[in-house]
């Protein structure tokens, strides 16, 4: 038996189209992100899923419910796969933020680890967080295949923190509700596919 996890990007939003900072805002899913997660479970209702765990923001609750309605099976909701707590930048554009906050953003992008946004948290802060969230996830029994909905921030620090030095990791970028599937070969993970798409094509 193949031991799977499936790490999936939430669908669409109003702010992922206007490049809002979202944070930890609740900010619902917009039509093409409803559209997103329908198309996302109706791919994956037939797939051997135990489990569906997902952040308890709404954007990633609504997608994981979706898709728990078509498999069948309940999300678990566990804040500690919330996107990044983005403080005084949340809700505003790169360009607004560098405008409004200068100093903060240059801290920000100068102590790439370190810096702690104000009223916000740390890059290291956010991949802790995931990796005790993966932690938690694994230390549970479950099935051969089980789903994680999160955020694209959340997503991308855990994958560096599991797969230092993959050079496809450099300047990644998750579409919504991509898929990126880990299995667990012998005794370690491997990174066998990355922010695919197969449920779903632009228009």
């Amino acid at each position: 038996m193949i031991e799977r996890v499936m790490l999936i990007r939430h669908g669409e939003t109003d702010w992922n189209v206007q490049r809002r900072w979202q944070g930890q805002a609740i900010v619902p899913l917009n039509q093409t992100g409803l559209a997103q997660a329908q198309a996302l479970a109706a791919y994956l209702q037939d797939a051997p899923v135990a489990e569906i765990h997902s952040s308890d923001l709404s954007r990633a609750w609504d997608t994981a419910s979706i898709v728990g309605e078509a498999i069948g099976i309940t999300p678990r909701p566990d804040p500690r796969w919330r996107e990044f707590s983005l403080g005084i930048f949340q809700g505003l554009t790169r360009d607004e933020i560098q405008e409004k906050y200068p100093a903060e953003y240059a801290q920000f992008q100068n102590d790439l680890w370190n810096y702690t946004i104000p009223n916000g948290e740390s890059r290291r802060n956010l991949q802790d967080r995931a990796f005790d969230a993966w932690k938690a996830l694994l230390a549970q029994p479950g099935g051969a295949e089980r789903l994680v909905v999160s955020h694209g921030g959340t997503l991308r620090l855990l994958l560096e923190r599991l797969f230092t030095d993959d050079p496809r990791l450099k300047g990644l970028y998750l579409p919504n509700t991509s898929i990126t599937t880990l299995e667990k070969q012998r005794d370690s993970w491997q990174l066998v596919e990355l922010a695919t798409m197969p449920h779903w094509t632009e228009a």
